[in-house]
């Protein structure tokens, strides 16, 4: 094969988009036959896969000409069997059927060199191919093997390899193979092309293969694979050559070989590569005088014929071709036709032409075909009988009478094909020069002689192709044609022409600048992270321009928004970063003038602690090096300072360290120790600010066992059950869990799985229906295997139960109803887990679920109900074995509220006095019924109720008298009055605010006898709003006045006071008492009372100091106890020493300190351990010491914690055996 040219390159680096859609027209005329004729169509086809002497015959052209087979590109694809004859070589007679047509004058040798020719539709021009051969070199490289061309011999199988390293990629890369420029293979895929991938997981590579399977010679050509993943790309071009395979070529028709290759078909799904070439449109060269096609063809070289066809408007070349090779070979002799038809005839557009042929016997009946289809005499159709001849005239030929015609007599026919030729194109009005400005809209109008016909605009030679995208619009307006130029610019000038079939034309355009004047410049910005920025300029023309950022080229993205409107500009930030700081430069295109901007951005220091959870708690295992990197922004960047217990940890080389970045800072413990536990705090500074945070750390083994598991769902044999990870991981992401299974009643736990279940949900089966079961989880992660959760709550597998009874309505408003029920009859062992209520429309089937969630009390309100509505209401009972039979209420239910009289239900304790201190907070609720809802009216003592001083609220079923601080004023008869429409109730609430009492009004001293004295006083004024409930009498000695209380809650107003010290004196005072305690102040005996000496002489006894230094010990011991798990649990004992001692408590010789889980007590001698829900794991030795300066003791108890397995009736869950207490289990 020879070395591809560099237009070929191009070829696979830049495949063509497919045609526009808006020009079907152009492209059937762009084609060599019309559309509208499937027979020839039929006939250009590929030849059946059984003929290969055929397939070779119309193979590609040989390699020594690839320029030709690189003109005859892809066409197309509305017209696959016209392009299929393009790209195949007739034989050795038209070996050179496809050369570079013409060119109209005008144009150089760079129209001559472009890839693509005149007639081609939908292809770039060659300023895109190169721009996106370019942006492909600098796409990152996938490919670890690439495939490499290779030659086969025709019927032989080839394989191509590809191979895509997957070390970087997240999913597989998506991987295309095409042939020539821009067919898909994916879609020829069959028995002749497989295609297949496979994936290594050891070396981590996709390897892709495309088999060529029994080769034909039309396969030969350019081959392109191409693999793109998200933003990178990579593609690969090589050759296939198919080489002739030795033996002779039988001798076939021509026409086999280029039937269509389609469904029902022996070759179908055959790679058929001929739609990928083109056909080439030539220009128009001088008239000349008429002269016979068929001479010029047949002594034409090939290279002549697509020039000759054009030339004289030949619309089918390759059918004529067909016929000239037909012409060549030696007919037989006809036993019916003593001359036949001519192999082809020729007429023009509107013109008339004559078929004759002569018959051997004048007897014979002669029928004429058009197209397999028989013609009958008509004004079109005119049959003639001269002798032995038989003719017929075809008048006013059109382009659809361009086919194959043929004529039987007898068992024998024969055949000819009409050529119609349709008239040159005339340029009636010449293009003219035009001058624009930039942005204008530019029109360029030239008339041809004919309504729709088929024009083409060049633009410095060059054909101008319009697209849904492109600048360039062609308007056609009969024989009018416009070529439109929006928002014209610079580029546009040139030499632009129009070209028909017969003639041309051509002028200049030329598009200058207008002067530019700069109305509002950009101004600089100073703003918050986070916050828009918005930069806007106005210029005078509605231009575009280019962003830079600190020299450098601003592209679009989601972050940021470039907005051209009219002659303004704007950039656009939404959300401003540190990165979007910088020197913000607008250039408008195609002027020297600049408008500069600066931006700052600020931002005060930030902590960013969202990946550490909602305690910032960080566990690392013993033994492990932690480095906890945190994220902070702030601009400048901020200095950051770790400390723990108010000491800095400083940056170094220490086991515990700090590391700094600008946007980030570390802290490192090369090996976590125990004692690195606790609470580490970042301090940031900037000139913006500061912030703080703090991190606790706790330094771990091996993982928490999980949470006991949910069991959420049963059967007969089977059971559902899920659970949450660990709380805390030990520091390892959990690998997988072990689960295990075992009967309530049995101490044997046996394992469900043997590998790790990588999930949270697992489903246990083969279990003995009626019996009850628990479960439990380990969780495994790299250290090891964690203690085993809690057990689930035991399940029994049993059936739903029977509906539930007495379904009732309750209440019914204009909106709701309310419903109620009884629990049904048999729950069985599966027990009750809740009732789902449902309800439909009278007249309706669709049920509508009242409730989202189990409702647990049998009574619920359906709400949102139209007025006047009558509805169907149902229930059903659920347990964890499904839904239970409906239960119906008998008739439909209207929705609409029923009158119902007003009715006070006063509490018990409002029915008699109530009584509350002065400054206490009154609140009372008094609940009411009524429908609709009553109008409710206080009062006070027969008036109106002050609000600002006693709140009254409000609600549908009760109301709220509520006072703050409650004031001797505030007592009162309060009266409530409840009306419904004609419906009043009444009813009334004594309240009495009391206060403490005033003194008594007077105390004196009655009398004075011995060592007694009587005392006598008045009630007081003031008892407080209550009674009094008795007096309080303190004494005094004169020379101390110390009181002491003597007498307390005495009910007279006298009273003797005995027993007093002989020689002193004293004084006395009364404190006045009721329901709210002493009074403030007391009266005070206003004389005193002297306790006469009788000449007794009293000596103090002498007492010796006692010594009560003693060693510690246990007045009550520690006993073994058994503590329930979940629930805290207590050891108590009783320690005597002195001076105090010191206790300390232990575990398994352990003391234990700082331990969350225990609080430790000791009162009056009494010490206590609490441990606070206990887990089996908590048990042990426990060991409580006493210490002081006399000596040491110890005593110590064993603590087991036992597993009571709970449930609770809950939706969803599994309802446990009766006697079992069902309480939820924290």
């Amino acid at each position: 094969m020879p070395e591809p040219t560099k237009k070929e390159e191009n070829e696979v680096l830049a495949p063509a988009p497919a045609p526009p859609p808006e020009e079907p027209n152009k492209e059937k005329e762009a084609g060599t036959a019309p559309a509208k004729e499937p027979n020839k169509e039929k006939e250009a086809g590929p030849a059946p896969a059984k003929e290969p002497s055929k397939e070779k015959e119309a193979g590609p052209a040989p390699a020594k000409e690839p320029s030709k087979e690189k003109e005859a590109g892809p066409a197309p694809a509305k017209e696959p069997n016209k392009e299929k004859e393009a790209g195949t070589s007739p034989g050795k007679d038209e070996e050179d059927a496809s050369p570079p047509g013409a060119l109209p004058p005008g144009l150089g040798s760079r129209a001559l060199e472009r890839k693509d020719s005149e007639w081609s539709i939908g292809e770039p021009p060659a300023g895109e191919e190169q721009d996106k051969q370019n942006a492909n070199s600098q796409l990152s490289t996938l490919f670890v093997e690439k495939p490499q061309g290779g030659a086969v011999k025709v019927g032989e199988n080839i394989t191509f390899i590809a191979k895509v390293k997957a070390e970087d990629l997240l999913r597989k890369p998506t991987v295309k193979w095409f042939k020539g420029k821009w067919m898909d293979l994916a879609s020829k895929a069959g028995k002749h092309l497989q295609l297949k991938e496979t994936f290594e997981r050891h070396s981590r590579v996709y390897t892709f293969e495309m088999q060529i399977i029994k080769a034909k010679e039309n396969y030969a050509g350019n081959y392109r694979c191409e693999v793109t993943y998200k933003d990178k790309f990579d593609s690969c071009s090589f050759d296939l050559e198919v080489h002739e395979s030795t033996g002779t070529t039988p001798n076939i028709d021509i026409r086999s070989a280029f039937k269509r290759s389609g469904e029902g078909q022996d070759d179908a799904g055959e790679l058929d590569f001929s739609g990928l070439l083109k056909r080439r449109e030539v220009k128009p060269q001088e008239e000349q005088p008429e002269v016979d096609v068929w001479e010029l063809l047949k002594n034409a070289k090939p290279s002549e014929y697509e020039k000759i066809a054009f030339q004289y408007g030949i619309t089918d070349l390759r059918g004529m071709l067909r016929r000239l090779k037909r012409m060549r070979r030696v007919e037989k002799k006809s036993a019916a036709f003593a001359r036949i038809l001519d192999p082809a005839y020729q007429v023009d557009k509107g013109g008339r032409v004559r078929f004759v042929v002569e018959l051997a016997d004048p007897k014979l009946e002669v029928k004429w075909y058009k197209n397999g289809q028989e013609i009958r005499p008509s004004t079109k159709y005119i049959f003639e009988h001269k002798g032995c001849e038989r003719i017929m005239f075809i008048n006013n030929c059109v382009l659809t009478d361009d086919s194959e015609y043929y004529v039987t007599a007898g068992d024998e026919k024969c055949s000819t094909e009409l050529f119609v030729r349709e008239p040159p194109v005339m340029v009636t009005k010449q293009l003219e020069d035009t001058k624009a400005y930039c942005g204008e809209r530019v029109e360029l109008e030239c008339e041809v002689s004919e309504d729709d016909a088929n024009v083409k605009w060049f633009k410095n030679g060059e054909e101008i192709v319009p697209g849904p995208k492109s600048r360039y619009h062609i308007r056609v307006e009969g024989k009018k044609h416009i070529l439109v130029i929006d928002g014209a610019t610079k580029a546009d000038t040139a030499e632009y022409s129009v070209m028909t079939t017969g003639g041309q034309s051509s002028a200049k355009l030329s598009v200058d600048l207008k002067p530019l004047k700069i109305l509002t410049p950009l101004t600089d910005q100073t703003v918050n992270l986070g916050k828009e920025i918005c930069l806007k300029c106005e210029v005078s023309e509605n231009i575009t321009g280019k962003w830079t950022k600190n020299g450098l080229p601003v592209q679009e993205t989601d972050h940021l928004k470039i907005v051209h409107k009219g002659r303004i500009h704007k950039l656009v930030i939404a959300n401003a970063l540190v990165e979007d700081e910088g020197d913000y430069v607008f250039t408008p295109d195609a002027y020297s003038v600049t408008l500069p901007a600066k931006v700052h951005v600020i931002d005060p220091p930030k902590i960013n602690l969202d990946g550490l959870g909602a305690d910032n708690t960080v566990t690392v295992i013993a033994g492990n090096k932690l480095r906890l990197e945190i994220p902070i922004s702030g601009e400048p960047p901020p200095k950051a300072i770790w400390s723990r217990a108010d000491k800095a940890i400083m940056e170094g080389s220490g086991r515990i360290r700090a590391e700094n970045y600008p946007d980030s800072t570390t802290l490192v413990i090369d090996i976590a120790e125990k004692d690195d536990s606790g609470v580490y705090h970042i301090n940031l500074k900037n000139e913006a600010g500061e912030a703080h945070a703090s991190i606790n750390i706790k330094v771990v083994d091996i993982p928490d066992p999980p949470v006991a598991p949910n069991v959420t769902d049963v059967g007969d044999d089977w059971c559902i059950m899920t659970w949450e990870p660990p709380l805390y991981d030990g520091g390892s992401p959990i690998l997988g869990y072990f689960i295990e299974r075992k009967k309530k009643q049995s101490s044997r736990w046996m394992r469900l799985n043997f590998d790790l279940c990588k999930e949270t949900t697992f489903e246990p089966k083969k279990m003995i229906e009626g019996v009850a079961y628990e479960v439990r989880i380990f969780a495994v992660n790299a250290v090891g295997i964690s203690k085993p959760s809690m057990p689930s709550k035991p399940f029994v597998p049993l059936a739903v139960t029977s509906p539930p009874t007495l379904l009732t309505v309750d209440s019914v408003t204009d909106t709701t109803v309310t419903m109620k029920w009884r629990p049904p009859d048999q729950i069985g062992a599966a027990g009750l887990d809740g009732y789902v209520l449902e309800y439909c429309f009278e007249g309706t089937d669709d049920w509508i679920v009242a409730n989202t969630e189990l409702i647990e009390k049998t009574k619920f309100t359906i709400t949102g109900l139209p007025t006047d509505s009558r509805i169907f209401v149902r229930v059903k009972a659920v347990n964890a074995a499904g839904a239970s039979e409906p239960k119906y209420y008998s008739q439909p239910i209207l929705v609409k509220e029923i009158i119902e009289p007003p009715k006070i239900r006063i509490p018990r304790h409002l029915k008699q006095t109530y009584i509350r201190r002065v400054g206490e907070a009154i609140n009372l609720v008094i609940p009411f019924q009524g429908k609709p809802r009553p109008e409710l009216i206080w009062t006070k003592d027969g008036a109106p109720i002050d609000k600002n001083q006693i709140n009254i609220r409000n609600s549908e079923t009760d109301t709220i008298i509520f006072i703050r601080k409650a004031e001797r004023s505030h007592s009162g008869k309060y009266d409530l009055q409840v009306k419904v429409e004609k419906f009043v109730e009444t009813a009334s609430i004594d309240i009495r605010v009391i206060d403490r009492p005033g003194p008594p009004q007077l105390v004196k001293i009655d009398d004075v006898w011995g060592e007694n004295v009587a005392l006598s006083w008045t009630p007081p004024r003031d008892n407080g709003n209550t009674a009094i409930t008795g007096y309080t009498i303190q004494k005094a000695d004169k020379k101390s006045m110390e009181w002491f209380t003597v007498i307390e809650h005495y009910h007279r107003t006298n009273a003797t006071i005995t027993e007093l010290v002989i020689g002193n004196e004293y004084y006395f005072r009364v404190f006045a008492e009721n329901m709210c305690g002493l009074s403030e102040d007391a009266t005070m005996t206003k004389e005193s009372a002297v306790i006469a000496k009788d000449g007794k002489i009293y000596k103090n006894p002498v007492y010796e100091d006692f010594d009560f230094s003693e060693a510690p010990m246990f007045t009550q011991p520690l006993v073994n106890t058994y503590a329930v798990a979940g629930y805290n649990a207590t050891l108590n004992c009783s320690v005597r020493g002195n001076p105090k001692p010191k206790i300390t408590w232990m575990k398994n010789k352990v003391a234990i300190i700082d331990d969350p889980r225990y609080r430790m007590f000791s009162n009056q001698g009494v010490c206590t351990l609490e441990i606070r829900k206990p887990s089996p794991y908590d048990g042990g030795t426990y060991c409580c010491k006493a210490v002081n300066d006399l000596g040491t003791v110890e005593i110590e108890c064993k603590l087991e914690v036992k597993v009571i397995y709970q449930g609770v009736n809950s939706p969803g869950q599994p309802v446990f055996l009766e006697g079992q207490q069902q309480v939820l289990q924290l």
